[in-house]
């Protein structure tokens, strides 16, 4: 199975080594489950999700990768990876780790759509195959009380150039800036105002835009410990805008056929004058036994700052199976707990919107059951 080298580069903050291959390498993955999923208990009466069934599609994905020796240590790279949706129809195209790059001794720099250290070292943690699926951790990281799908912080940069270090020792940076291509003209009247963040992107109206921001990335992986800290910050607007900040450490250790790993969270939000925070943590667990692999993790939200009975926790649970070296057969159970006042969803399959706010209902749990067929090629 070929990987996409230069996407787990920028993702994984590894090294930007030389590149043998002078072709294009077409690859992807077409992950579907059957789903059942539901939400439940919300603090007010007629807000929960009925049960049902669906398929989900699990970020499968087609991409196109290359690289072309220039001599003198020097290597272009290059790649173009597009969701695609087999469950249903259509995709975007370019709408994954997408880019343009050097690559030589000093590292790697690309420019274009990229997975950041953070959202890297967040998938990296994550135990099930792709770190897709509604039990994923991305259910709580970078969240503020809730919000459906992932956040801001687990999404890819537009617009983004990075540097990829050389790894020394098991030791590699990675450096993303998000440039402010939204920024509008000077003296623009009205004082900004702001969306809850819960998740989602937060917008500012009434004022100058100005969106920028910067995501870094120490990361040691050697033996039987992969270990990282990143923060990345995202400022929304001019003047009196937001600054949102998420901050993510922890280690796993793997020997044998077990690992095990403890990941902490701490998402910051600066506005008009006021801050709120969250802390969170998640253990992710592995374990295999020849052609199968038992998977599970437990994470929990702390509560929002000044935000009473905002914490939640969620656990999931898991099985894979590998018929081959590109084919498995996985199910997997999560579960998300919410207190009265928070709306935390699953990550990249929602359970959907029952309100008119994103996410579920306030108070109300999501859980489901997974099961499904991943290929890679």
């Amino acid at each position: 199975m070929q990987k996409k080298l230069i996407a787990m580069a920028v993702a994984g903050l590894v090294s930007g080594a030389a590149f043998a291959q002078s072709n294009v390498t077409i690859y992807g993955v077409a992950d579907l489950t059957f789903d059942n999923v539901k939400s439940s208990g919300a603090a007010v009466s007629g807000n929960n999700l009925p049960q049902r069934n669906r398929v989900s599609g699990n970020s499968s994905y087609i991409g196109f990768k290359g690289a072309e020796t220039l001599g003198n240590g020097l290597t272009a790279v290059f790649q173009f990876e597009n969701g695609i949706s087999p469950d249903s129809t259509g995709g975007t195209w370019a709408n994954r780790d997408s880019f343009v790059g050097l690559a030589g001794g000093f590292g790697t720099v690309a420019l274009g759509t990229l997975t950041g250290p953070t959202r890297g070292f967040g998938a990296a943690m994550d135990p099930n195959a792709g770190a897709t699926g509604i039990s994923v951790n991305a259910g709580l990281l970078g969240k503020l009380g809730g919000g459906a799908g992932a956040s801001i912080f687990d999404t890819r940069w537009t617009n983004t150039i990075a540097y990829i270090s050389p790894t020394f020792g098991g030791m590699s940076i990675t450096a993303a800036y998000v440039a402010n291509e939204n920024k509008s003209r000077d003296g623009l009247s009205g004082v900004p105002t702001t969306v809850a963040y819960n998740g989602a992107v937060p917008t500012v109206t009434g004022g100058q835009l100005n969106t920028w921001g910067y995501d870094l990335g120490f990361k040691y992986d050697q033996g039987p410990i992969m270990a990282a800290i990143t923060q990345n910050q995202v400022r929304v607007g001019d003047t009196a805008g937001i600054k949102l900040t998420d901050t993510r450490g922890g280690a796993k250790f793997k020997m044998d056929a077990f690992s095990i790993g403890l990941m902490l969270d701490r998402v910051k939000l600066e506005a008009a004058g006021s801050t709120a925070k969250r802390n969170a943590w998640f253990v992710p667990a592995s374990f295999t036994m020849g052609q199968i692999a038992i998977v599970g993790q437990y994470g929990r939200a702390g509560a929002v700052t000044d935000v009473n009975d905002s914490k939640a926790k969620m656990y999931s649970i898991g099985a894979e199976y590998s018929l081959s070296k590109r084919t498995m057969i996985k199910a997997n159970y999560a579960q998300i707990s919410n207190d009265a006042n928070a709306n935390y969803d699953f990550g990249v399959n929602s359970v959907g919107a029952n309100t008119a706010a994103a996410g579920p209902a306030a108070g109300a749990d999501p859980k489901g059951f997974q099961v499904g067929i991943r290929h890679t090629f």
